[in-house]
C-alpha cells in the first residue's frame, strides 16, 4: 500500500472532522450573538467544614485551636516522677494519658511530637528517704534486743504522737491515726510478754513484728537524731536509681511509649547553676545566706510579666507554697532568708546530711521548680508547644516554672499550651503517696491487665478525675470482651472460603445503612477526637459501631445468609487501627486483639488456624452422625472436645443450630476464666435445683402427713382454740366456752370437708398400693 493511500482517513474520521468543524463554527457564531454557553459554576457542598483539633489549655482554661510554633512539629515537655518509691495508679493516670494524647497527636493527626520527660532525683522527698533508709538499716544490723527496740520505740512514739495532735489536715491525721493504732496492736503482746517474762522464741517474733510495724515512726525519730551525720552523696543516689528502674519496668509494662529525650536533675545541676545565674542577673533573683531565691513581687511588677498565669487566685497561699519548698525547706531560718513568703528557692544552700554542688553562692543544690525550667529549656529553648503534667502540680510547681523560664528568656510565651490531667481517686478518695493511700501500678497489673486499665482511662476524659474501683474496671473489663467478641466474629466470617470474584457481594439496602452508619460514626469519631481529644465520646461511638454491626449479622444469620465480607472488614480494620493509635492494640494483626499474648498474633492465627479448621468440620459431621442415628455418647465427647479440651489450648467453639461451627482464638486465660464462670453459674442453678426439689419434696410430704389425718381429728388437738366439739370431732365452741357463731362455723366446716375430702383421697391410694 502507497504512502498516499495509508493517509486517507476512514469515513467516519472524516465526517467527525466534518463535525468537529461545525461545532467550532457554531461555536464562533454563538459568541457573535446567536447563543451564550453558561459557564457552570463550582461551590463545595454546605456543610463541609472540616473540624480542627482543640486542646483545652490550663492557661487560658478554655478550649483553643491547636497551632504548633513550627509547622507540624510540635515540642513536649512533660513533668516525670520523683522517684523515691513503686509508682502508683496517680502517676498512671498521667503517664498513660498523656501517652495516650501523644500517639493520637502523632498517628492520628500526623503531627512530628518530640518528646522530653524529666526524672526527679535531687528532692527533699528523696534525701529524707534515702536517709532514713541508709539509717534504719544500720539500725537492724545492730540486731537491737526485744527490750531495745520496745524501749525506741515508746521514746520515738512520743513526738509522733505530737504531730498526730497537732495534724489538722483530716486526711492526713486519718493515715497518722491508722498507724498509731497499729503500732498499738504490736506493742501490747510484747509488753504482756515481757512483764510476765516469757520465753525468748515468744518475745522475738513479737519484736520484730513491732519493728516492721513501727519502720516509718523508727525512721522519722532516727532522721532526728542522726540524719545530720550522713555525708556521703551516694547514698542519696542509690534510692532513685533503683526507684527510677522500677518505674521504666511499669511504663513498659503499661505500654507506655518512652520520651525521646530523658533528663535527669544530677545530670543537670552545671545547667542549672548557669540558669540560676542568669535570673540574677535578670534583676529577679537574689541571694539569701548561701540560697538564692526568685523575687516574685519584682518579677510581677514587670510590665511584660506576670506571676501565677496559671493559678492567680492561688497567690499567698502558703500552704501550698511550702509543700512546694519541701519537708528539707520550711524551717524558721530558711523562711526568714526570703523577702517575700511568697518568693521560692532556685537554690537551696545545704545543710549537713544533705547532697550538695559547688555553685558561686557555695556548696548547695537545686530547688525543686528550677530543674524543670533548666532542662526544659536546654533541650526545647525559648519557647514548647505543650507543657503536661498533673492537675495538683499547676500551683506552685507550674507557675513557678513559667516565673523563672521567662524570667530567665526575657518573653511571655515560654509555654503555649498547659495540658493538665485529672486527678485519680480510689473508690472516691483521693489517692497520695504521703498519705500512704495509694495502689501501686505492679499491684493494679495482678488485678487486670494494661489493655483493660488503658481502656478504662479512654473511658473518661483526660482532664477530669478518673475514679479507680471495681465498677470502672468492671466497664473497661466488658468494653474489651465486646470489642474482642465482634473481632473474632470478623476472623471467622472472613475465614469462609471464596474465590477472588465472589468475594465482591452485591450490596443490598442493609450494606447500604450500615456503610452509611459507618461513615458517620467515622466523622464523629473524628470531631471527638478534634474536640480536646475526647476519647470517652470516641469509644462510645465506636461501642455504637459495633453493635449496628451485631445487628446486621445477626440479621443476616436469622436469614441463613453471610455478612457481607468486605465491609465487615473494611470496618473492623479500622476499629482496629483507632486502637493501635490509642496504644490499646500492639502487634501488627490488622484485625483485633493479639491471640496469646505479645509476640504471638499473626503467625500463631495463620499457622493452627487450618487445624483447628478440619478438626471444628470433622466434628461437625459426627454431631451429624450422632443426632441422626441418637448416638449420645458421641454427642458427649463433641461436647466435651468443645467444653474442656480445646479451652486449655486457647480455642473457642461455638455452635449455632444450621449454621457452621464458629472457631475462635482466644486468650486461654479468658477462656479458662469463661469457663470458671460457667462452671459457678451452673453449680448455682444445680443448688437451686436441688433445693426446689428438697422444698417440693417436704411440700409432699407436709402434704402425706395432712392427708393422714382423719377430718374428726384436726380440731381436737387444738385445745387452745376450742373447747367442746360435736359427735364427729367438729368445734362448737371456742377456748373460753362461747359457742361459735355461724360464720366461724362456716369457715370451719369448708376446712373440715376438704381434709375429710383430702383424708378420703389418701385412704384410696394407700388401698390401691
Amino acid at each position: 500500500m502507497s504512502i498516499k493511500s495509508r493517509c486517507r482517513l476512514p469515513g467516519t474520521l472524516l465526517l467527525h472532522q466534518r463535525h468537529t468543524t461545525q461545532l467550532c463554527a457554531m461555536s464562533t457564531s454563538d459568541q457573535q450573538g446567536k447563543g451564550k454557553r453558561v459557564q457552570p459554576q463550582w461551590s463545595p457542598p454546605a456543610g463541609s467544614d472540616v473540624p480542627q483539633l482543640h486542646l483545652y489549655n490550663s492557661l487560658t482554661r478554655a478550649k483553643e485551636p491547636f497551632v504548633p510554633q513550627n509547622g507540624k512539629k510540635v515540642k513536649w515537655y512533660s513533668c516525670g516522677p520523683t522517684v523515691y518509691d513503686a509508682s502508683h495508679m496517680g502517676h498512671a493516670r498521667s503517664y498513660i494519658s498523656f501517652d495516650i494524647l501523644r500517639r493520637i497527636l502523632s498517628d492520628y493527626f500526623m503531627y512530628d511530637v518530640f518528646y522530653c520527660m524529666n526524672i526527679t532525683d535531687i528532692d527533699d522527698k528523696i534525701i529524707k528517704r534515702a536517709r532514713q533508709n541508709y539509717l534504719l538499716d544500720q539500725y537492724k544490723e545492730k540486731q537491737p534486743q526485744p527490750a531495745q527496740i520496745l524501749q525506741d520505740v515508746l521514746i520515738a512514739r512520743v513526738p509522733f504522737q505530737a504531730r498526730l495532735l497537732s495534724t489538722t489536715d483530716p486526711d492526713k491525721k486519718q493515715m497518722l491515726q491508722r498507724l498509731d493504732a497499729a503500732i498499738t496492736a504490736a506493742l501490747q503482746p510484747l509488753q504482756a510478754a515481757m512483764e510476765n517474762k516469757a520465753a525468748e522464741e515468744v518475745v522475738q517474733p513479737l519484736a520484730q513484728t513491732l519493728l516492721d510495724t513501727s519502720k516509718d515512726l523508727l525512721s522519722d525519730w532516727l532522721d532526728s537524731q542522726f540524719g545530720s551525720e550522713v555525708k556521703d552523696n551516694s547514698i542519696f543516689s542509690i534510692l532513685p536509681t533503683f526507684w527510677e528502674g522500677e518505674y521504666h519496668k511499669d511504663m513498659k509494662a503499661l505500654n507506655v511509649l518512652p520520651p525521646d529525650v530523658l533528663t535527669r536533675v544530677s545530670e543537670y545541676v552545671p545547667e542549672i547553676v548557669e540558669f540560676v545565674k542568669k535570673i540574677v542577673s535578670n534583676g529577679y533573683g537574689y541571694e539569701s545566706n548561701g540560697s538564692v531565691y526568685f523575687n516574685t513581687a519584682k518579677f510581677d511588677a514587670s510590665p511584660q510579666h506576670s506571676y501565677a498565669k496559671l493559678v492567680p487566685e492561688a497567690v499567698g497561699d502558703q500552704k501550698a507554697l511550702q509543700e512546694g519548698e519541701g519537708d528539707l525547706s520550711i524551717s524558721a531560718d530558711r523562711l526568714s532568708e526570703k523577702k517575700s513568703p511568697n518568693d521560692f528557692a532556685l537554690w537551696k544552700a545545704s545543710k549537713p546530711g544533705e547532697p550538695s554542688w559547688d555553685s558561686p553562692w557555695g556548696k548547695g543544690r537545686p530547688g525543686w521548680h528550677i530543674e524543670c525550667s533548666a532542662m526544659a529549656g536546654s533541650i526545647l529553648g525559648e519557647s514548647m508547644d505543650i507543657h503536661g503534667g498533673g492537675c495538683d502540680l499547676r500551683f506552685p510547681h507550674h507557675d513557678n516554672e513559667l516565673a523563672q523560664s521567662e524570667a530567665f528568656f526575657e518573653n511571655d510565651y515560654w509555654v503555649r499550651y498547659f495540658l493538665h490531667t485529672g486527678h485519680l481517686t480510689i473508690a472516691g478518695c483521693k489517692m497520695s503517696k504521703s498519705l500512704k493511700n495509694f495502689i501501686t501500678i505492679k499491684e493494679a497489673l495482678t488485678k487486670n491487665t494494661a489493655r483493660q486499665l488503658r481502656l478504662a482511662f479512654l473511658m473518661h476524659s483526660w482532664k477530669d478525675t478518673l475514679d479507680y474501683s471495681p465498677n470502672t474496671m468492671e466497664s473497661a473489663i466488658q468494653c474489651e470482651k465486646f470489642l474482642n467478641e465482634f473481632f473474632l466474629n470478623v476472623k471467622d466470617i472472613l475465614r469462609a472460603p471464596t474465590d477472588i470474584t465472589s468475594q465482591f457481594e452485591k450490596w443490598e439496602a442493609a450494606e447500604v445503612d450500615l456503610n452509611d452508619s459507618f461513615y458517620i460514626k467515622k466523622s464523629a469519631i473524628h470531631k471527638a477526637l478534634c474536640d480536646n481529644i475526647d476519647t470517652r465520646t470516641a469509644m462510645e461511638e465506636m461501642r455504637q459501631l459495633v453493635g449496628q454491626c451485631n445487628s446486621y449479622t445477626a440479621s443476616k444469620k436469622n436469614a441463613k445468609l453471610r455478612p457481607n465480607r468486605m465491609l465487615m472488614e473494611s470496618i473492623a480494620v479500622y476499629l482496629t487501627n483507632i486502637l493501635k493509635i490509642f496504644g490499646a492494640i500492639e502487634g501488627s494483626e490488622p484485625i483485633g486483639f493479639p491471640v496469646g499474648g505479645q509476640g504471638q498474633n499473626v503467625e500463631l492465627e495463620s499457622v493452627v488456624m487450618p487445624y483447628l479448621t478440619v478438626l471444628s468440620e470433622f466434628r461437625e459431621e459426627v454431631r451429624k452422625i450422632a443426632k441422626q442415628q441418637k448416638v449420645m455418647e458421641l454427642l458427649e465427647l463433641c461436647d466435651s472436645v468443645r467444653d474442656d479440651t480445646l479451652p486449655e489450648l486457647g480455642v473457642r467453639l461455638e455452635d449455632h443450630e444450621g449454621l457452621a461451627t464458629v472457631v475462635k482464638l482466644v486468650d486461654k486465660e479468658t477462656l479458662m476464666k469463661e469457663k470458671d464462670e460457667k462452671k459457678k453459674l451452673d453449680g448455682e442453678k444445680q443448688k437451686k435445683k436441688a433445693e426446689a426439689a428438697k422444698k417440693k419434696e417436704e411440700q409432699e410430704m407436709a402434704k402425706l402427713e395432712k392427708m393422714k389425718i382423719p377430718s374428726g381429728k384436726m380440731f381436737l388437738s387444738e385445745k387452745d382454740k376450742y373447747s367442746k366439739f360435736d359427735e364427729t370431732g367438729f368445734p362448737t365452741h371456742d377456748a373460753e366456752g362461747k359457742e361459735l357463731s355461724k360464720g366461724q362455723a362456716k369457715k370451719l366446716r369448708k376446712l373440715f370437708d376438704a381434709q375429710e375430702k383430702l383424708h378420703n383421697e389418701y385412704l384410696i391410694s394407700k388401698n390401691g398400693n
